[in-house]
């Protein structure tokens, strides 16, 4: 039985990864600049939560409890941590392109899978993994943050596709 082949083809027409991560950078950097606000916009507005609370939120993952009382070092952790995850999901998505062209010729449909597998990946294993304090479950959370992975799924998907007609 033959096995599907692979894209391997298209990796020679593609720039090298060197070109292409000053916009993967970028796209990274803007999402979740966009994500920090959207957040601390949602808590704040609705549960009167200060943004440097969520931000310790995130340092939270690491340290715990102890984030919330670590001051301005721990909302630097928090905005360090966040740029990082970003950086990882948009550029396992590009990386992943490079290998897939699917990835890049249906970045509508595959944008919004991985936008989705984002949320499920972050929820149902690295929150539970992690030290931050169990989160109240608030429905309407759920469903912003879904829309918002989403979001992100598909920027993933768009700049990997502009990236990669980058040459």
């Amino acid at each position: 039985m033959p096995t599907p082949q692979a894209d391997h083809h298209t990796l020679l027409d593609l720039p090298p990864p060197r070109r292409a991560w000053l916009p993967i950078a970028a796209i990274a950097f803007l999402l979740a600049t966009v994500d920090l606000i959207f957040a601390c916009s949602y808590w704040q507005r609705l549960y009167g939560l200060p943004p440097s609370r969520l931000v310790q939120n995130i340092a939270s993952g690491l340290l715990g409890k102890a984030a919330f009382a670590g001051g301005s070092n721990t909302v630097l952790l928090g905005l360090l941590l966040q740029y990082a995850m970003m950086s990882v999901m948009v550029g396992v998505y590009y990386l992943l392109s490079r290998r897939f062209a699917g990835l890049r010729r249906y970045p509508w449909r595959y944008g919004s899978l991985y936008g989705v597998m984002l949320y499920i990946v972050m929820n149902d294993i690295v929150l539970p993994l992690s030290a931050a304090p169990k989160a109240p479950f608030v429905m309407s959370w759920i469903f912003a943050s879904i829309v918002m992975h989403v979001l992100i799924g598909l920027a993933s998907a768009h700049s990997a596709r502009w990236a990669a007609s980058r040459g």
